[in-house]
Order: C-alpha cells, then structure tokens, then sequence
C-alpha cells in the first residue's frame, strides 16, 4: 500500500493539489494553472499538475522522491472522452500509479465520501453520473453547445432569447426582462452587439444572480423559466432512481441556489455533498490503491 495520496481536482481556470497520507489527513495543499484536458492538448494541465506536486511535497517536507510511494487521482475538466484521459494518464508522472478520471467522478466521490450514490453538477456546465453497486452511469457533459441542460449558462441564454422576443412584443415583458436588457446595455440593438462579443457560457451563467433575484420576487417570466430548469432536473432524477441510485448530491452553485426548491421537490431524495471534490480525488486515490 503506498503511504501517500495525491488528488487533483484540475479545472479550465485552475487545479488544485492535495496531499494526504495512510488515514486521508490533508498534509499540503497547492494550486496550479488552468487544467482543462482539451486545452492546448493537455500541455497546460500537465505543467500544473507537475509544478503543484513539488508544491506540495515541500509544503509537506517531503523528499520528492516520495512520489514513487504516492498514488495519484486526477479528476480532469474536459475528460468526458476515455481517449483524453488514457493519454494523459500515459505521461510521464513520479507516482506509483496514476488514474484520471471525469471530474464529476471526483464530485460523487466527495459528495458521497466514496460510497454509492448519484451526483449532479448543477453550475455554469451540467451533467450527471451515479455509481451503485460497482455499475457507472453517467449523463449530461457533453458542453454548452449541444447539452448543459441543467446549467445557469442554458438557462441565462434562454433568458436573453425570452428577453428579446419581449420585447419584440412576441411575448410578455416583466420586470425581470426590463432588468435583463438594462443589464445588456439598454435595447435590443445592444442586446446583440452584446451576444455576437465571443460571448461564453460563463457570460450567461453570470446572469443567474438577477435571475434568482426576480423569481424570489415572483416575476412571471422567471417562474415560467424555473419550470423548464426544474423539468431538466427531473429527467436526471428519474433517471438515476431507475438506475437504482438511492440518494443524489447537488454540487454546484447555482444547484445548491435552488436546493429549497429541490427538498419541496424530492424530498430526502437529494442533499447537498458530504465532501467537496477534492476530497474525492483523494478518496478514489486510495480505493484504487487498495484493488
């Protein structure tokens, strides 16, 4: 058994690095650089993680030398395809053994402290993945473009397109709409100056705070939208109790946003996580260290 755990939770902005040992007791912790696996082929992620592990062995006083008694767990953004992390677990890295994984992995490992049970990841992104019996399944992550049903990015865009036809007079307006198309700039010429400005999913995303402002407030609009967000959740709910998943965690910010809703919804069905995913990484770490 090696006497160390390395996890990684390695996202498109940052990665961060812990270092635990034999009991999971955190030694050192590190942070890194952007980590997206679809990012400049990997290159970026392998740099970080490479530079946050020496990080943490000198946090930890450790000889570096001890990562060849050190079993790694990488949770990876942009790791949905098998191939991205097959290659990027065939690297060159100074630990025992290395596995890369989704980072909604890591995230249903931290929110069910690697025990069975279902996650969804409710954020700017969206996806789903539920472990029982040994059995994985996993839904959703296939990005902004095509999926991201859940996300506060779809929902934000669905936003802007309803504030538009408002105010093409296609539909209703309300003060939430009128707050929208202020936000954007005034009218609806700005509106699109707004949208063709490379706009990303977190550009939308970041309209979620008005959005929850003005639904608590009982905007029409609002609550006609929280009806289509709060009908994609029940798809993945569904889903993952006929899969036999008895519990599932809501990770997330604009998830845990709407956790009031989702208890009235599904009751003791959902809870927030036990664990962040970090902590999973290291979890996984070690149950891949004991097979």
């Amino acid at each position: 058994m090696p006497k160390y755990f390395l996890g990684v939770d390695g996202g498109g902005t940052n990665c961060r690095i812990r270092l635990a040992d034999a009991n999971l007791e955190t030694l050192a912790e590190a942070r890194g650089g952007r980590s997206n696996l679809q990012l400049e082929g990997g290159d970026p992620a392998y740099a970080s993680i490479q530079e946050g592990t020496r990080q943490v062995f000198a946090l930890a006083g450790l000889d570096y030398g001890e990562t060849a008694n050190t079993e790694a767990c990488f949770g990876m953004a942009g790791a949905r395809l098998p191939s991205a992390r097959e290659a990027f677990a065939l690297r060159p890295w100074p630990f025992a053994h290395v596995t890369v994984y989704d980072d909604i992995d890591i995230a249903r490992a931290g929110a069910h402290e690697g025990e069975d049970g279902a996650v969804i990841i409710v954020g700017t992104g969206s996806a789903g993945m539920a472990l029982v019996e040994g059995q994985r399944f996993q839904v959703g992550g296939w990005g902004f473009h095509i999926g991201d049903q859940m996300s506060g990015a779809i929902l934000g865009r669905e936003l802007v397109r309803y504030t538009v036809e408002a105010h093409d007079g296609l539909v209703a307006t309300s003060p939430l709409t009128e707050a929208v198309l202020a936000e954007l700039g005034g009218d609806l010429n700005a509106v699109m100056a707004w949208s063709f400005d490379r706009r990303q999913p977190a550009d939308y995303g970041a309209l979620m705070p008005l959005f929850i402002e003005y639904f608590e407030k009982g905007d029409p609009v609002a609550a006609e939208l929280m009806e289509i967000e709060l009908g994609y959740i029940d798809r993945y709910v569904s889903y993952f109790k006929s899969c036999g998943a008895d519990r599932l965690a809501i990770v997330g910010g604009f998830g845990q946003r709407l956790m009031p809703l989702l208890e009235i919804r599904y009751g003791d069905y959902v809870s927030l996580p036990r664990a962040e995913p970090l902590h999973g990484a290291v979890i996984l770490a070690r149950q891949n260290a004991a097979r």
